[in-house]
């Protein structure tokens, strides 16, 4: 089939079923990454892993999903993208399997880490064969909203499929939840996905797949460490080494004849702007998300359970705005859309920065429910600009780009606007003359409090809340101001974009 008649060509009802086959790996990937925090008691006591095995456990997923994704995705522009996503759904369903027969942490960390492996190859694949399968620009991004819409849905089961798994089975029975999943994947896209590749692909790019790998890892590890623990030597080090190996590899890609990336794509305004909107867009996302965690229990005294019951309405939102997004797209420019959606995220934020421990849930579950409902139109717009804008022979690489600009923002989010709320906290306790591990976050002053008679524990309670508030204010501040100027940029540089 010749470009023209891909051009014109219509999606019909077998595309439209592959699309159904193709948003199960995004379900799945997006579960996996929330699936075990509710298994970490039963595996630590029937595996007695070490504090830094566990961590490695929880982590080693993400981390390798993230520093694989640019790699994957040129792999399938190579290979081609229906191959590698089986490659990848037999590779998960089997590191699957061995995740949940693991007799030890170190068994259990290399299952994670191949799980991690197996992930990278699903998610640019699926998003690069979206984009071939639906060359109409409207119903492209209507697919790559259900593809999203899929992605959250995962997040939002993952917890509750666990919690059921748990309730009745082992710690790892979490994980066998994927692979009837894979399998249909293995039988049914064969017979409704077709395949594309590069028909000129050149040798693939060894050097770049390593130089990506340790540059994204490195990063992610060095923020991620430094949301957890604070700065330090190792985190300091870790992000410079990663900015380093960054910066190799920004000029290796502009030397080699077959880059992973083509660098050109950059000097293309949709495509910049698109991979920053949505790295700014996770960003606010996940570094918020932490803190509405901790605000819902240790300010307003709601239990896990209750906790995890009020994000529910977001996440209804950002599937709402998943399917609002598309329709808005084929009515309105990319320009307006995504403006419009970072506006209507900025108001969010403003909300959450209002609420307080005065005004109650309303306002914080109103807060959450409105920045998401803005920033999944936001999200599905500029990962279609992205894919769109890049050539369909690279489509492969430009989706695990975009995938990748998620994870940084993400792991960025959760470093500043933690950060950022931690210091307010600090500022604020110590203003109250607060000392100990009650001055350094709001978890401490409630288990402080604990030990303290009432008329002691009132008011470290109180001052720990207001300090929590600020801290969490002064965050959703900043998102609002780089929501703003974000929707400015983007309005300013793609308003003529048709």
């Amino acid at each position: 089939m010749n470009s023209s008649q891909t051009l014109r060509r219509v999606a019909g009802g077998r595309e439209w079923a592959g699309l159904a086959v193709l948003a199960l790996p995004s379900l799945l990937v997006s579960m996996d990454l929330t699936v075990l925090n509710l298994a970490v008691p039963g595996l630590s006591a029937a595996l007695a892993p070490s504090g830094v095995q566990l961590l490695w456990i929880v982590d080693v997923y993400g981390f390798l999903l993230a520093g694989s994704l640019m790699t994957m995705g040129a792999l399938g522009d190579r290979i081609g993208r229906r191959r590698l996503l089986l490659i990848g759904a037999g590779a998960f369903a089997a590191a699957s399997l061995t995740a949940a027969a693991a007799g030890s942490a170190a068994a259990l960390i290399a299952a994670r880490a191949l799980l991690g492996l197996a992930g990278a190859t699903l998610m640019p694949s699926t998003l690069s064969l979206i984009r071939n399968m639906f060359a109409d620009e409207r119903q492209r991004t209507l697919a790559i909203g259900v593809w999203t819409a899929a992605f959250s849905a995962g997040g939002v089961a993952g917890p509750l499929i666990g919690g059921l798994l748990l309730q009745n089975f082992w710690w790892g029975s979490v994980f066998l939840a994927g692979v009837p999943v894979m399998i249909l994947v293995l039988i049914l896209v064969p017979m409704l996905v077709p395949e594309y590749r590069n028909p000129r692909p050149g040798p693939f790019d060894l050097a770049g797949a390593a130089l990506s790998l340790v540059a994204v890892l490195a990063v992610i590890y060095g923020v991620k460490t430094t949301a957890a623990e604070g700065p330090g030597v190792v985190a300091t080090s870790a992000i410079v080494l990663g900015l380093g190996v960054g910066g190799v590899f920004v000029r290796h890609q502009a030397r080699v004849a077959h880059p992973l990336i083509n660098l050109a794509l950059f000097r293309r305004p949709a495509f910049g702007i698109a991979l920053a909107a949505n790295l700014l867009a996770f960003f606010t996302a996940f570094g918020t998300l932490l803190l509405l965690a901790q605000y819902l229990q240790s300010v307003l005294g709601l239990s896990p359970l209750w906790a995890g019951a009020w994000t529910v309405p977001s996440a209804i939102g950002f599937v709402l705005g998943c399917g609002i997004g598309p329709a808005l797209a084929g009515r309105a420019r990319p320009a307006t859309v995504l403006a419009g959606g970072l506006l209507v995220a900025a108001v969010g934020f403003a909300l959450l920065a209002w609420a307080g421990p005065g005004r109650g849930l309303a306002a914080v579950v109103g807060g959450s429910v409105i920045f998401f409902l803005g920033l999944a139109p936001v999200y599905i717009l500029a990962t279609d600009r992205v894919v769109a804008t890049a050539p369909a022979e690279q489509a492969g690489a430009a989706s695990a780009l975009s995938e990748t600009a998620t994870e940084l923002g993400s792991a960025l989010g959760i470093a500043v606007l933690g950060t950022i709320a931690a210091s307010v906290y600090a500022a604020a306790m110590a203003d109250a003359a607060v000392t100990g591990p009650a001055a350094e976050t709001v978890g401490g002053a409630v288990s402080s409090a604990r030990a303290l008679p009432a008329g002691s524990a009132e008011p470290l309670l109180a001052a720990a809340h207001d300090a929590f508030a600020r801290g969490m204010a002064s965050a959703a501040y900043v998102s609002v101001a780089l929501l703003l100027v974000m929707a400015a940029v983007t309005w300013a540089v793609l308003r003529r974009d048709p």
